[in-house]
């Protein structure tokens, strides 16, 4: 059987002929050194040991480990520097090499997809030096790599590649570029008397700069619940961050790129503004991608998530039959979602809105929710399934803990606004109001808030409250009505919109 072609830059191994070719021309490689080529290739860009390499390059012949060294060389000399200015083989200290961007469709092609970031979770310092804090460190260090690579928006560098770098404290940058990654997570163990802290740092690999820190304090005796809610919530907080310091580098460095990766980055920020304007913006460039790459899950899910959202908000459609096109780009977003969690948890909530496709939606939601318990998104996302299809309890339990491992992130009004939704099909509307308060203070621009706070202001009688919040709504999106709202939402329970659509009837929203 004749293996793949394997490209990568401008270059392409050629095993059934055994040669490197470069724009066409064969590059000057022995039979060695190719053999050499072909199994950091076969790595995929992890980091193999040096043992590895020349067993798996000269399974048949005896080679001292100075020869391996000779022949990166050389591999590194005829490959020349890649495209960034980085050699294509890096050297990992005390672990062996990593050949960068390897894979068989890899590329560093400008209009192409650029490699997501990736993450090294470094070995958390013990400052007081006892084997216990030292053992529990390291358990948090896997625990928190295994939470982190359920994340499909980054890749997370293995353990033993990490972990070469246990007691010693080199300059971050020059880590982060040995080990080929965007971010750094490091922390320390301290003990004081019974209780141990835990502190975790997000640090920016290109500058080391620190993204975010934050500090965790627990009994000793309890370690194992310290130890996992460390995990769950340093795994909740640092996608956000890292999320965010995207958005902003794909502004600083890529502005205008068309490639996917930043495409997806432009139309998030977009969507996160809660504009109709920029809504709109945000689907035509996700559009713009899915012409280069139609079965590109990411784009698909949030092309379906523009398109939901301006049905749920009641503003006006973008073509001629929005809500058949939403349908359409979920169930193509689940086609490839290979069990992406965010991908799963987008095209769930457009099932359950706008295409009223109710128990499939529930499924996708749970089942996001299965594989990335630790993203934000989707646990609103599980949250909004119970609130409509399920238990109210579960609903709330579930935007309770988004807020709480991430009160202050960007995000934040979703789970507030959800649990203000779950007072007010309860009929407990003073409750309601106060958590829409929150949900405002949040994010000003979210429609279903207002809502809230006109409907349960209207129901207490407080009607000067509720008019100001309904001008408020009306500045937002002009065109709502009853109707409108009425037809995002789900209707497999009408009893879980009555109070809500009833409150803003009183209040005086035109019905449609």
């Amino acid at each position: 059987m004749v293996e793949p072609l394997h490209a990568f830059g401008d270059f392409v191994l050629d095993p059934d002929r055994g040669l490197l070719r470069r724009d066409g021309e064969p590059v000057g490689l022995g039979h060695r050194g190719l053999a050499l080529l072909r199994a950091l290739l076969e790595a995929q860009g992890e980091v193999v040991s040096k043992a590895y390499l020349m067993e798996r390059a000269w399974p048949d012949t005896i080679v001292e480990e100075s020869n391996l060294t000779v022949q990166i060389a050389s591999l590194r000399k005829a490959l020349g520097p890649a495209p960034d200015g980085r050699e294509w083989i890096t050297t990992i200290p005390r672990t062996g090499y990593r050949l960068v961007i390897a894979s068989p469709l890899a590329t560093y092609a400008a209009d192409m997809m650029p490699i997501r970031p990736a993450l090294a979770v470094l070995p958390f310092a013990n400052l007081d030096g006892g084997p216990d804090q030292d053992y529990f460190a390291d358990g948090v260090v896997n625990d928190i790599i295994t939470a982190l690579s359920r994340f499909r928006s980054f890749a997370v560098v293995a353990r033993h590649s990490s972990f070469a770098y246990k007691g010693s404290f080199p300059d971050l940058r020059l880590v982060a570029k040995e080990l080929g990654v965007s971010y750094l997570l490091k922390g320390s163990v301290r003990r004081s008397g019974d209780r141990l802290r835990i502190a975790a740092h997000l640090v920016d690999g290109d500058s080391g700069i620190h993204l975010w820190s934050q500090s965790f304090d627990g009994e000793i005796g309890d370690l194992f619940d310290f130890q996992d809610r460390i995990t769950e919530s340093v795994a909740t907080l640092v996608e956000p961050h890292i999320r965010t310091a995207e958005i902003e580098r794909s502004r600083r460095e890529r502005s205008g790129s068309v490639a996917a990766y930043d495409i997806y980055l432009q139309a998030l920020a977009k969507i996160s503004t809660e504009s109709e304007k920029e809504n709109a913006e945000a689907y035509a460039l996700l559009m713009k991608g899915l012409e280069a790459e139609p079965e590109n899950a990411l784009l698909l899910s949030h092309a379906a998530w523009t398109l939901e959202h301006r049905h749920t908000m009641g503003w006006p459609p973008l073509g001629k039959d929005d809500v058949r096109e939403c349908a359409a780009l979920a169930r193509r977003g689940l086609e490839h979602a290979a069990g992406d969690a965010m991908v799963m948890a987008h095209c769930g909530v457009a099932l359950l809105q706008t295409a009223k496709d109710y128990d499939w939606a529930v499924a996708v939601l749970h089942s996001a929710a299965e594989a990335n318990p630790n993203n934000l998104m989707v646990v609103v996302r599980a949250g909004l399934a119970h609130l409509h299809c399920g238990s109210l309890e579960e609903a709330l339990a579930l935007f309770q803990r988004a807020n709480r491992l991430s009160p202050g992130d960007r995000g934040a009004h979703f789970s507030l606004c959800g649990i203000a939704d779950v007072h007010m099909v309860r009929g407990d509307y003073a409750e309601a109001i106060s958590w829409a308060a929150r949900a405002l203070a949040s994010n000003p621009n979210f429609d279903p808030t207002l809502w809230v706070l006109i409907a349960a202001n209207a129901h207490l009688g407080r009607m000067e409250e509720a008019h100001r919040h309904l001008r408020g709504l009306k500045r937002l999106a002009p065109a709502v009505t009853i109707a409108r709202i009425r037809a995002g939402q789900p209707a497999k329970d009408p009893t879980r919109t009555a109070a809500l659509l009833e409150g803003l009837r009183k209040a005086g929203l035109e019905e449609g």
